[in-house]
């Protein structure tokens, strides 16, 4: 009872007391292998110990593309803002080493020096500079071309033209950056990925007379994925003559689907496979080593071009032996109605049992005859329904 509403999980349904059950089967975990790519296509992979840090800042673009929106916001604002105030100070030292800071004193104190004659005697080198204040607020109305007319940079000071070029310049190079920055994340590749999908688990089944692995693969969007290729490897632990041993071996395999080659045409949902031969890794697969002990994961990778914005993109999923159903094949999904081919997504994982022998592909190409032991299964067809026929003419009798 407490399992069906979710408080415990399955692999620790209780069946019967707790105190009739061992010690050691009781605080039994269920082991699995670790994933080397996520259902998701996130690569479960830790970098640690880089001790050349200094490589990332060689490419700094790159590295704020890749920091999370946060970290990116706050760089950015935190350059403005050092902006802002550097040369907020740089226009302060300037009118402090001008006179101009004394000059304002002075006029505040005896408004009477500020006559027609005395203001032509002095020009300073921006007007209306008080102290630090005005200073930074001068600074944000030049690197921003607020322009509130209040404060302006006169010709007694070349020092000061000098200073506004230069924070004209650094001001349009972080615009620059902040914008392209902004656009690169907003249309990274993985995003276009995000409507490419495929089914949760893959299957084992019989096609032709041959052990094929199979897999469905969708796109929901209208717009083509171009030039779209997919391929395989399987992730494994191996170990040479040597006595080297590989952890995570990528091992190629061959793939087959409709069009041929590794290139697909990925308008409606298409099942991809793999023959299971002599050549395969999975070659001597079979029921008995599709649990989560075993150390295997395949790994899917979907390439193309967007249509509309011309930039690559990439998605990525995985199946460990566990997500693979053996004896079972996809269900149709595609149907013709009304005059064209509709898809139904809400079965785009379903399965069906299908007559599969139970051995590996070894076993099934030594001994032929475990095929003529095969009750054959119904053939899958495109379904028709709703399907209209307007007569194009009519039968009428003849006049007598």
């Amino acid at each position: 009872m407490l399992s069906r509403k979710g408080i415990i999980p399955e692999e620790y349904v209780l069946t019967r007391l707790a105190e009739d059950v061992p010690d050691h089967a009781r605080y039994r975990a269920r082991e699995r292998r670790a994933r080397f790519v996520g259902k998701n296509g996130a690569c479960n992979v830790a970098h640690k110990n880089i001790r050349e840090q200094g490589r990332f800042l060689q490419d700094v673009f790159t590295t704020l593309v890749d920091l999370k929106w946060p970290h990116t916001l706050l760089i950015f604002t935190m350059s403005f803002l050092c902006s802002w105030l550097l040369f907020g100070m740089v226009w302060w030292l300037i009118a402090f080493a001008h006179g101009d800071l004394d000059h304002s004193t002075r006029l505040q104190r005896d408004p009477a020096e500020g006559t027609a004659g005395s203001a032509a005697a002095f020009v300073p080198c921006v007007t209306s500079i008080h102290s630090f204040t005005s200073a930074f607020l001068f600074s944000i109305e030049v690197q921003v071309t607020i322009g509130f007319g209040g404060r302006m940079v006169t010709e007694e000071c070349p020092a000061a033209i000098l200073v506004l070029i230069v924070q004209n310049i650094v001001g349009l190079v972080i615009n620059a950056i902040m914008l392209g920055c902004i656009f690169m994340k907003t249309s990274q590749a993985h995003r276009r990925a995000e409507t490419l999908i495929f089914s949760k688990h893959a299957v084992i089944a019989l096609r032709e007379g041959r052990l094929c692995f199979m897999l469905r693969v969708g796109d929901l969007r209208k717009s083509m994925i171009i030039s779209a290729t997919i391929r395989m490897q399987v992730v494994k632990k191996t170990a040479s003559l040597e006595g080297e041993v590989v952890p995570l071996n990528q091992i190629d395999i061959q793939m087959e689907n409709p069009v041929g080659g590794n290139s697909i045409f990925l308008v409606s949902p298409l099942i991809i496979y793999h023959v299971i031969d002599k050549n395969s890794p999975l070659y001597d697969i079979s029921p008995m080593n599709l649990h989560h002990h075993e150390d295997l994961e395949i790994i899917v990778i979907l390439e193309g071009v967007v249509e509309t914005t011309g930039i690559t993109t990439q998605a990525r999923t995985s199946y460990l032996a566990d997500e693979i159903l053996w004896g079972q094949r996809f269900v149709p999904i595609v149907a013709e109605e009304d005059g064209r081919y509709s898809v139904d997504y809400s079965k785009f994982g379903n399965t069906v049992k299908v007559p599969t022998p139970s051995c590996t592909a070894r076993q099934l190409e030594e001994d032929k005859s475990i095929m003529d032991t095969m009750p054959l299964s119904p053939k899958g067809t495109i379904r028709k329904r709703s399907v209209k026929l307007k007569p194009k003419f009519t039968i009428s009798e003849e006049p007598s």
